[in-house]
């Protein structure tokens, strides 16, 4: 799928379900380090998203926290309790998430149709009015506030928790 209609898509399923959000445009930026020199100062979050399995690869977590945060695979196994971790392949990313490395971000879920993957959210995200992440293509920034997020996680019909990451 072309970064494009990745894009598209999620702006698609914000009309359809009646999501606000602002985004903005922004060379491509595949890891925190590079994006960090387009975001806005609109006193959002922005967000580091890591996509994991569990040992057996049946199951799949999508992980959000803080980018300002650094996690351990071996603290994150502890935290989630769901035993070994590995970071997830390219292609299960493609195939769960439709995204490719460097544009995760939870609106990938709209691409899992069968609410596989498992969110995790720190829950010190709460502390913020709006959350900042790609828009599942890495050449922009979506900003959302809290009450829209939450909207979507309902629409998008995914399990997810806030837990305590750190």
């Amino acid at each position: 799928m072309e970064d494009k209609s990745r894009q598209q898509r999620v702006f698609d399923f914000f009309e359809q379900y009646q999501i606000e959000y602002t985004t903005y445009s922004h060379p491509e930026a595949p890891t925190i380090e590079i994006a960090k020199q387009y975001w806005h100062d609109d006193g959002s979050k922005h967000c580091k998203n890591l996509f994991f399995r569990n040992h057996k690869g049946n199951r799949h977590y999508l992980v959000c926290f803080d980018c300002e945060q650094s996690m351990a695979i071996h603290d994150l196994e502890q935290k989630l309790r769901q035993g070994k971790l590995s970071f997830a392949s390219e292609q299960r990313m493609e195939r769960y998430l439709g995204l490719r490395p460097g544009s995760v971000s939870p609106f990938g879920l709209i691409n899992d149709e069968e609410n596989h993957v498992h969110l995790f959210l720190d829950k010190n995200l709460l502390n913020y009015p709006s959350l900042s992440f790609h828009p599942n293509d890495n050449t922009a920034t979506v900003v959302i506030s809290q009450q829209m997020f939450a909207r979507y996680l309902e629409m998008v019909g995914n399990s997810y928790e806030y837990i305590e990451l750190y």
